[in-house]
């Protein structure tokens, strides 16, 4: 009499680019003898917000990083490409698989895919579930008194942190995997067309290891290295006093639950010291994706709406956001800012604050552009993070800047790169001038600059605006904003 076929099961994985602590694959696992692994390219079913430039070349290399643990374990990791309810079909009819498990994302664009794509597989009678792999808490799990969600950060993290101690342990990656069948075709990596096809990324694979082994290399080194410091160290650009997980985040080649466990080890207390400042930030990532969970426009219109009608600068706006996005803005630490964006598919938070509070006060151009430019650049662009940053900035947001707030840059690079190391090492056309000048190089004596061979205007742009004045054309108009209010 012959043996029923395996129980198998689909593993379809997403921007959860792990085999440690992955719900999805531990229950594929425990239900089924045969679990088949695959990853879909559809970045048509995530439009608008398809993976930029730099996020595509973090795919390849992290996708490519996923396979090579899956064959390692004894598995194969299926590569396809094209809409992933047909694929899913397809693969269900080649295996006879009769359960589909994933790891669940919050953007709108998704969560409306997820939805069809669960009611088509039921009705074709799969088990299908999702679980979570990527937050601490679900933005549906916290609300307010009232019922409402939170819209300020603190009052949210003053709810999350007492619940840390229930985090469940993270679970851990498996041994072994079962064996796919030899029978099931897998396109190359290079057939999903995410690499640059001129190659403007050798900073990036100068910069970053994708990959979970990457992920807990950058673990350990902050553990062993930053976390205690991280108070002070996390606000200063020119050394590396921040995790730089956020890009391993981002697509799950590590998850919250095992940082949140690796900082418990580490230090036992959560709430105080370094600790306490890096679970914060922990919590901004949640506080962020809670908010794009409840107001799905958030990455197009403002959440505050009366500013909708803000009166951004039309008149020269095209050059102005082009010397932006090229860090060719005379003000240094913007432009080392975003010359290391440019060159590392990264930037430091306190530089990200500073170049968006020009973008959008000093130059008063839509926060919308720079949240698009970033979205294209950045190695760790995420939908949630990126539109609340920028929104923000911009003041029109939850927990929002406040409109008055305009970061001086000049003050903020001397508080912050008092030595001028980061504005050197980005901007090397202004090295030669003295700390006190660095982050103001109009400010240099004519006979200084020539002597240290600087030509402003030449070698390093002038100021395409007047902080002074621009600041002031900035407050007047948030200020009929708020008398529309």
């Amino acid at each position: 009499m012959a043996s029923p076929p395996p129980k198998t099961a689909i593993l379809w994985f997403r921007r959860d680019l792990r085999l440690a602590d992955n719900p999805a694959l531990t229950v594929a696992l425990q239900s089924c003898e045969r679990v088949i692994p695959v990853y879909i390219h559809a970045p048509d079913e995530e439009a608008p917000w398809q993976p930029g430039g730099a996020a595509r070349w973090w795919l390849h290399h992290g996708l490519s990083a996923l396979a090579q643990d899956i064959a390692d374990a004894g598995s194969r990791l299926i590569l396809s490409c094209g809409a992933s309810l047909p694929v899913l079909r397809r693969l269900v009819q080649a295996t006879g698989a009769t359960q589909c498990h994933w790891n669940r994302l919050y953007e709108p664009a998704t969560m409306e895919r997820d939805t069809t794509v669960t009611q088509a597989l039921r009705d074709d009678g799969v088990r299908c579930e999702s679980h979570n792999a990527g937050l601490l808490f679900e933005p549906w799990t916290l609300k307010t008194g009232v019922g409402e969600p939170y819209r300020v950060f603190s009052p949210y993290w003053r709810r999350c942190e007492p619940k840390l101690a229930e985090v469940p342990t993270p679970l851990p990656a498996p041994r072994a995997l079962p064996v796919v069948p030899t029978t099931l075709e897998s396109l190359p990596i290079d057939a999903l067309g995410l690499l640059p096809r001129i190659r403007w990324d050798q900073g990036l694979a100068d910069t970053w290891e994708p990959g979970a082994a990457g992920a807990d290399k950058r673990l350990r080194r902050f553990l062993d290295q930053g976390l205690g410091g991280y108070g002070d160290r996390r606000e200063l650009p020119a050394v590396t006093g921040t995790s730089r997980l956020s890009p391993h985040l981002h697509w799950g080649e590590i998850g919250p639950r095992q940082v949140l466990a690796a900082v418990r080890d580490a230090c036992g207390d959560l709430t105080a010291g370094g600790a306490g400042h890096f679970m914060r930030e922990l919590g901004w990532r949640e506080f962020s994706m809670q908010l794009l969970y409840h107001f799905p426009d958030m990455p197009a219109r403002p959440l505050d709406p009366k500013f909708a009608d803000f009166p951004w600068r039309t008149q020269g706006a095209d050059a102005l956001l082009e010397a932006w996005q090229r860090g060719r803005t005379g003000i240094p630490i913007v432009d080392a800012g975003m010359r290391e964006l440019w060159h590392t598919g990264w930037m430091h938070n306190r530089v990200r604050m500073l170049v968006a509070s020009l973008l959008t006060k000093n130059l008063r151009l839509p926060w919308q552009q720079g949240a698009c430019w970033f979205w294209d650049t950045l190695v760790d662009a995420d939908l949630a993070n990126n539109s609340q940053g920028w929104q923000w900035a911009a003041g029109s947001g939850a927990d929002a800047a406040p409109y008055f707030r305009i970061f001086n840059p000049v003050r903020q690079g001397e508080r912050f790169d008092a030595a001028g190391d980061y504005v050197r090492r980005w901007c090397p056309e202004l090295a030669a001038l003295p700390e006190r000048l660095i982050h103001a190089p109009w400010a240099a004596k004519p006979a200084l600059l020539e002597q240290r061979g600087i030509h402003i205007g030449r070698d390093y742009p002038t100021p395409v605006v007047d902080l002074k004045q621009s600041r002031a054309a900035a407050l007047a108009a948030y200020e009929q904003v708020k008398l529309r209010a």
